[in-house]
């Protein structure tokens, strides 16, 4: 009777782990492809850009940009509906964030523009982020073939897997995001660094040059004074 009992726990315990097994693989499948897109460009001097994203109803878009290097740090945003309305509008900002919620399905259009700018290019990042994007995907029906088991054969229900490996997607999509945001920063930042040292070593190398000038047209002027170069009759 024990070696019938321990072959009937080893089995239930081999199910288990079977069926946490599909739950995982079905979760990371119906996950999909993620929909958020990130990128990082050059806008010309004079130019403006666009970009488009595909978006649906009952969802949320949210716009993160920001302008990580070149003089003055700014351009203009928009962002226009398929329809051609101006949703947002910005006038020479360094960043910014912006949650549209869709209220027609289409292509959104993205621009920044740089035609205030004569001279200077600027680098600009920016981060799509797309949420709610047609609900539930699989639902019941994302594990063909597994039944729910019995509470006495597993503790814990697919249910609950399932929860849990889609909550954890969205904590690791969002930390992943977070340190996107953090680079665009750290980088903004550095070219601030950048272009400030080369100022302060600019300046002060100037000013350096003038204090010797100045010490070397002292000690001239002053020999002068003392220099006479008159005859003295004896």
């Amino acid at each position: 009777m024990e070696v019938l009992r321990g072959r009937m726990s080893c089995r239930g315990g081999l199910l288990g782990l079977t069926v946490a097994f599909l739950c995982c693989v079905g979760s990371v499948q119906c996950f999909g492809q993620s929909q958020d897109s990130e990128f990082t460009f050059l806008l010309p001097a004079g130019r403006s850009e666009c970009f488009y994203q595909t978006a649906i109803k009952n969802g949320t878009m949210e716009v993160e940009y920001q302008v990580i290097a070149g003089a003055g740090m700014d351009v203009d945003f928009t962002i226009i509906s398929p329809r051609g309305a101006r949703l947002i509008i910005e006038t020479r900002r360094s960043d910014g964030v912006h949650v549209v919620e869709p209220m027609e399905e289409g292509d959104y259009e993205i621009c920044f523009d740089n035609g205030f700018s004569r001279f200077s290019e600027k680098m600009v990042f920016f981060e799509i982020i797309i949420e709610g994007q047609g609900g539930d995907v699989g639902g019941d029906d994302e594990f063909p073939g597994v039944e729910e088991p019995d509470g006495s054969l597993l503790e814990y229900k697919l249910d609950d897997i399932r929860e849990t490996m889609e909550s954890l997607h969205k904590r690791l999509e969002r930390s992943r995001q977070m340190q996107t945001v953090l680079r665009a920063f750290e980088a903004r930042d550095r070219n601030l660094l950048e272009d400030n040292l080369w100022r302060v070593s600019f300046w002060s190398c100037a000013s350096v040059l003038v204090m010797l000038c100045v010490a070397l047209t002292q000690v001239y002027t002053v020999r002068k004074l003392f220099d006479d170069k008159r005859r003295v009759c004896t």
